[in-house]
């Protein structure tokens, strides 16, 4: 297909005509929401939130199909104006690498700690509206559906280790432990009937009938995650491979699926190492004004500053939400227009106790409202602000939640399927990096403090490019990691020695990059391609580029692949 239309230079704030490509894509949309429910509840796409997505190979296949039919119908279209330009080439991307994805098995396959069905079946009943009872009717009812999705998602495993593609042994394990906190009484699915029960208004109660059947899918919810548990020790295991890495192919697919674009790994690995070492010399600079002579004696000292230091989860929540704020005040109408709908971050703790910390969007309907979530590690009671001040930066404004509100709302721009049935990891996790550096450039992190913790960030997304392409592709380790072939302890020295954080962080971090191969790496290479996008547009305007201008240019696109990227902004 042809680009004779030309790419999008400033979406129209003005309602455009529904297209023929419109349709087709938003006809994707509703087909992969109706066979995906947690992707649409992740989405917040109404009208799925009682199911559970069907995670086996039949259930791949039938979505697979879907995206084969989209692509068939696209050779038959036109686009008819610029915007169209850009859908048809989402599309075409998007549908491609999701059809070569299922056909590699990547998907049966799945079984990591950070992004499978393992967390997804559950993660999504964080995102479910329990206001009343009608809300807590759906849970139950998606609840009761656990134990079909867990059956049909072992089914996959199954049959994908059987067939000569099993897991790794360190995902086995650690997934099966992930498991454990979901089960019995304290688990996850039986504390939400608790807390279902318990938290009710006296003037509202839940119906005795709506208790008893929350109660009994939520046991029914935990056994599931118990035979689960049980079958990756006792049986999954049997076919697991020592082996974390998958190969410089399959990790190339992985890597282009979340891009959205192909990279050259040996110089994007060699970039990355090169990287690490900047980002160690301007972090030890820092350290030096603190007194201290490295970077971790800095963040030790910072650790225990009593002026950096927030008691108790809830003061730490309170501690987000205020520092969003301020970044709101601060931004809108100056660098950026933020719609007023989405002027408020909610800023929450999450129900579980990863370490991990995460964005939701806000739904198609603005009922549910964009949030910051921090899984809080079990036993930690006290916060240190240093390094969280440029982390709220990336998942609110102008992070995440700058890049996605806005977009949600665009609907006279955009059709619904670019608003909410598009993530790609480069693009959305690369421009809230970029937030974080930009945020520094605007002078929001000019204390020496905040200042490191961002190089610590940096550092971070830094050395994953490291490890995970490193690891995958077999390529020797540098030199202060001890060369030769990357073994976990050499990753595990590489990690520890670069990154102040504590060791149950980064332990959970390199298993993350150990089993979710390509994911971590999209951050860093996305932050690369959003300045080098920014550099380009400063050289061809001059003294005529505006900043403020080119970043809504850039976000009015909503999220896309990067080359897709790339072509649009050149335009």
């Amino acid at each position: 297909m042809g680009r004779g239309v030309g790419y999008l230079a400033r979406v129209s704030e003005q309602p455009r005509r529904t297209t023929p490509l419109d349709t087709l894509a938003e006809e994707l949309l509703d087909g992969c929401a109706a066979l995906d429910p947690e992707s649409a509840t992740q989405s917040g796409i109404a009208g799925h939130d009682h199911r559970l997505t069907d995670h086996s190979v039949a259930g791949i296949a039938e979505r697979t199909a879907v995206l084969r039919d989209v692509l068939r119908r696209l050779d038959d279209l036109e686009p008819t104006d610029a915007t169209d330009v850009v859908t048809a080439d989402v599309v075409r991307e998007r549908a491609e690498l999701g059809i070569r994805m299922a056909e590699t098995g990547e998907h049966a396959r799945a079984l990591d700690v950070l992004g499978s069905p393992v967390q997804g079946m559950r993660e999504v009943f964080d995102l479910m509206p329990t206001d009343d009872s009608a809300d807590w009717a759906v849970v139950a009812e998606r609840l009761r559906a656990v134990p079909q999705a867990v059956a049909g998602y072992l089914s996959a495993l199954r049959d994908s280790a059987r067939d000569g593609r099993p897991a790794a042994r360190r995902q086995v394990l650690a997934c099966a432990a992930q498991c454990d906190d979901n089960v019995g009484p304290d688990g996850y699915f039986q504390a939400t009937a608790t807390r279902a029960r318990l938290g009710a208004p006296a003037a509202e109660p839940l119906p005795p009938g709506l208790v008893t059947e929350l109660d009994e899918a939520a046991v029914g919810a935990s056994e599931a995650y118990a035979l689960l548990a049980v079958a990756l020790r006792e049986e999954l295991l049997q076919f697991a491979t020592d082996a974390d890495a998958v190969g410089e192919e399959r990790y190339a697919l992985r890597l282009q699926h979340y891009l959205g674009a192909e990279v050259d790994l040996r110089e994007t690995y060699a970039w990355g190492v090169a990287e690490v070492e900047r980002l160690r010399a301007e972090g030890t600079a820092i350290a030096h004004g603190f007194g201290a002579s490295t970077i971790e004696e800095a963040a030790e000292l910072l650790e225990h500053d009593p002026a950096r230091l927030v008691h108790g989860a809830d003061a730490f929540r309170d501690w987000m939400q205020a520092t969003s704020d301020e970044a709101v005040a601060a931004l809108a109408g100056t660098h950026f227009d933020i719609p007023g709908a989405i002027r408020t971050l909610d800023c929450r703790i999450a129900p579980t106790s990863t370490g991990v910390v995460y964005y939701t969007a806000p739904s198609e309907d603005l009922s549910r409202a964009g949030s910051m979530w921090w899984s809080v590690p079990k036993g930690m009671t006290s916060f240190s602000t240093w390094q969280q001040r440029t982390t709220v930066y990336h998942e609110g404004v102008p992070g995440h939640h700058l890049q996605l509100g806005q977009t949600v709302l665009r609907s006279g721009a955009l059709n619904r399927y670019r608003r909410l049935g598009v993530w790609v990891s480069g693009h959305g996790e690369g421009w809230a990096l970029y937030a974080e550096q930009l945020m520094a450039e605007l002078g929001h992190l000019d204390d020496p403090g905040d200042r490191l913790g961002l190089v610590a960030s940096q550092l971070l997304r830094s050395v994953r490019v490291v490890l995970d392409i490193g690891v995958h592709c077999g390529f020797d380790a540098p030199r202060s990691a001890g060369g030769g072939a990357w073994t976990y302890e050499k990753a595990w020295t590489y990690l520890s020695s670069n990154v102040p954080e504590p060791e149950p962080t980064l332990r959970f971090e390199l298993d993350r990059y150990l089993g979710h191969p390509g994911q971590a790496p999209s951050y860093k290479v996305g932050e690369r391609t959003w300045l080098q996008l920014r550099e380009q547009a400063q050289a061809r305007d001059g003294a005529a580029f505006d900043l403020a201008a080119w970043h809504r240019r850039a976000l009015d696109l909503g999220s896309v692949g990067l080359d897709t990227l790339r072509r649009a902004l050149a335009a």
